[in-house]
């Protein structure tokens, strides 16, 4: 719902399009100096309305030089009335908005602050030129420092047709509006202003001036500029009649903004000149490196520039969908997504979960640091592996695809990465960050790791500490945690190893950090945890050593370009796993999953448990053990998990918590303090959903008893609402979990589903869950 506007007067100062779009999107909404009790967007006697006192509606002034402007604005019923002077209308009024050329801004601020006093006494200025420093000094020079009634904003809208008569009352619906407010700014003015544009149906954010005049150098002054030096130079050229008739659709398109209103975009690059300039300078440079690629014929160099445009322009398009596609570099948050998970249902059929996550990731980083193509199969589509994929396109490798999770990697060999424009941002996953650090550390040159709210949350100390102790130079945020800031240019040495904590992650860090490292380096860990790093190393020629509870390698060597088939990903088949072996009936297939002698811990825990669960069809794909699972409903019981288990599972307990709730007796887990530090503390984050549910438990630091329901029909336990705290391996748990209980259970907070396991809603339901996705706002 929009928000009130409560404001008795408001003066539009400026009647092109802008401000006439203003005045529609308002008179839209309901405003007007129109008769008591007409409808519109919060019309209603206000106390605390600005200009003080009662206000039962809003009157709309309009100001500009061209009274046949002013004429046919009251003609077309978008204002009430105007005048060519500004004096001639400040009396009273609450709210002044400034829609005139930068250019111009500079008299009409003097204008202004000269009878400023008759306005209300509360009144706020804003305005919506797109040069905010500019404006800024301009306002500076008027009134003789930044008035704290002073909101500066931009709404990021418009058209090619200019004049009032060309006014859109929907032009800002579902359109931005800059804010810019100074430190100084009245917090009541900027709420005044944002309800002003939350009326016109337009997103209202806020950066600073100088970040906003960056941006808008680069993502639309500069495109303009391009527009018009094109269509310019081609105008020029004897052949123009023939280039016109014949130019294609992407010339139209690329060129459209050329037909903009030519003296405003003057003014706007004087007004904005030195990040304008800025910008040029870095589109010149990369003209110039894609240049010399063509001149080369450097087909990589000038693939590898076509597929980061290619995909960042996909990017652009899923901010202006609204999807969720690397959505922290967004500047506004979208509602979040809520599962309702009705009781009952069935399990069965016969189905193929995305591709591994692990070896996704590993297949990208060490392709790329190969020599040679290697060839992904099975690629897992979702953003955790995209952002991988994506962070290696900014450091100049060529990648195609995905496609139908097929990708192309062409290697740059080891000491082949440049360095990016920017920070790498890697999402949700705190593999990629974890394995990063120690691949990033070897390089010659500065990068900065980051992810988004919740990865920012999570420790980095364990992977930073011991590449410290290899000579690595890595800043950290407070308490260890991202982002991470490293330093190239360090000389490594191989390290001996002993990791406090089994975790794949560390050890998969090392090892690569150890790649560039001088001597060997070894890592023990206390427990068996995966080995996807080792096995794709040894696919890719280099030679990695294993002894009991230690591997090693010898740093300075190469990788040679293999081809990779990734394996369906046990960690989202333990979701189907689980569902089948609790509910009743079930019959359920999942095929070509990867089993690895290091991630089987949910089968043989599920077999303890009493789960009819057989593997069919075994064979080996890159190095890497594959099988159909076949896993029919049987009667649970609840088992003291073996602590050798503990490491083969660690991803896989949110799920198996579930299965615990279901089955007859209690079951008890120890040694699981990694739970602590995953996405989310996923021991308390489970416990409390448990007892949302009522299922009895006790939690431990390290571990919890849960004791199960135990019955063979019918409920275990009852609904509720669940906080998933954006962890989408507790949100998918208690999603399976409504299959045994008695009333529907709804979950918070489920947008990071799509980071692990696109496709997870059409999964399930194709196999019988009644499941619904919900936005909230």
């Amino acid at each position: 719902m929009a928000q009130e506007v409560r404001e008795a007067r408001i003066l539009i100062v400026g009647l092109g399009l802008i401000g006439g779009s203003l005045a529609a999107a308002l008179r839209a909404a309901g405003y007007g100096a129109a008769e008591e009790g007409a409808a519109g967007c919060g019309r209603r006697d206000s106390a605390d309305a600005g200009g003080g006192g009662p206000v039962k509606s809003t009157e709309l002034l309009a100001c500009d030089p061209d009274a046949g402007e002013i004429a046919r604005g009251v003609e077309m019923g978008l204002i009430d009335r105007g005048e060519t002077r500004l004096e001639a209308l400040i009396d009273g009024v609450s709210l002044v908005v400034l829609a005139v050329p930068v250019m111009a801004m500079g008299g009409v601020m003097r204008e202004l602050a000269g009878c400023l006093g008759r306005a209300a006494p509360d009144v706020v200025v804003t305005d919506v030129g797109s040069a905010k420093a500019a404006i800024r000094r301009s306002a500076i020079e008027a009134f003789g420092r930044m008035p704290t009634n002073l909101v500066l904003g931009h709404p990021i809208a418009g058209s090619e047709k200019s004049g009032v008569a060309a006014a859109d009352a929907g032009l800002y619906a579902r359109h931005k509006v800059i804010l810019t407010p100074e430190p100084d700014t009245d917090p009541v003015a900027t709420a005044r202003v944002r309800r002003l544009w939350a009326c016109c149906q337009a997103e209202v954010l806020e950066m600073a001036v100088e970040r906003h005049d960056q941006v808008l150098a680069r993502t639309s002054h500069l495109p303009h500029l391009l527009a018009f030096s094109l269509v310019d130079t081609l105008a020029r050229q004897d052949e123009r009649l023939e280039i016109f008739r014949y130019a294609a659709g992407g010339f139209r398109d690329f060129t459209r903004i050329a037909g903009s209103d030519p003296v405003m975009w003057r003014d706007i690059f004087i007004a904005n000149r030195d990040a304008v300039l800025a910008s040029l300078d870095d589109f010149e440079a990369g003209v110039r490196r894609l240049r010399d690629a063509v001149e080369r014929g450097d087909g990589d160099a000038m693939l590898a520039t076509f597929d980061r445009a290619s995909h960042a322009r996909h990017y652009f398009e899923s901010l202006l969908n609204q999807t969720s596609y690397q959505a922290e570099y967004q500047m506004q948050q979208h509602g979040k997504l809520r599962f309702r998970a009705s009781p009952g249902g069935s399990v069965a059929g016969r189905i193929r979960v995305p591709g591994d996550k692990s070896i996704s990731h590993r297949a990208i980083m060490l392709g790329a640091l190969a020599e040679g193509v290697t060839e992904v199969k099975g690629f897992l589509e979702g953003e955790d592996s995209l952002a991988t994929l994506q962070a290696f396109r900014e450091m100049g490798v060529a990648i195609e695809g995905p496609h139908q999770g097929r990708v192309t990697v062409h290697g740059v060999g080891m000491h082949g990465l440049k360095a990016p424009s920017g920070p790498l941002y890697v999402g949700n996953a705190g593999t990629a960050m974890r394995l990063f650090a120690g691949l990033l550390s070897g390089q010659a040159f500065d990068t900065e790791l980051t992810g988004d709210a919740s990865l920012t949350k999570r420790p980095m100390g364990r992977v930073a500490d011991p590449l410290r102790l290899m000579g690595a130079s890595i800043d950290t945020a407070e308490g260890g945690r991202p982002p991470l800031h490293i330093h190239g240019g360090a000389p490594l040495t191989g390290i001996t190893y002993d990791m406090p904590m089994a975790s794949a992650q560390v050890k998969s860090c090392l090892l690569l950090a150890g790649l560039y490292a001088e001597g060997e380096t070894r890592v023990r860990e206390p427990a068996p945890t995966r080995d996807h790093t080792e096995r794709m190393l040894a696919g890719f020629g280099y030679e990695v050593h294993r002894e009991g509870d230690t591997c090693w390698l010898q740093g300075g060597g190469k990788l040679a370009a293999a081809p990779i088939d990734v394996p369906s990903d046990i960690s989202s088949a333990t979701f189907f796993l689980v569902a089948a072996a609790i509910t009743p009936g079930a019959d359920l297939v999942l095929e070509h999953v990867g089993i690895n002698p290091t991630r089987i811990g949910v089968i043989n825990i599920l077999r303890q448990m009493g789960a009819d669960l057989r593997l069919t069809n075994e064979h080996e794909v890159g190095g890497e053990p594959v099988a159909d699972l076949h896993i029919r409903y049987a009667p649970l019981k609840g088992i003291d998990i073996p602590l050798d288990q503990v490491p083969l599972a660690i991803d896989e307990f949110p799920a198996l918590f579930i299965a615990a709730a279901n089955a007859a007796g209690t079951t008890r887990l120890r040694g699981a303090e990694e739970l602590r530090v995953k996405e989310s503390d996923r021991l308390k984050a489970m416990a409390d959903g448990l007892a949302i549910i009522g299922v009895e438990h006790t939690l431990l630091e390290d571990g919890i008893d849960i004791v199960g329901g135990g019955r063979e029909e019918g409920a275990n336990y009852g609904g509720g609402r669940i906080d998933s705290l954006g962890d989408h391996r507790i949100a998918m748990s208690f999603a399976i979990a409504a299959l045994r209980a008695g009333e529907p259970i709804e979950i918070d907070d489920c947008a990071n589903v799509a980071t692990s396991f696109p496709g997870f809603i059409d999964l399930a339901r194709r196999v019988g869950l009644a499941l619904e996705e919900q936005e909230v706002s």
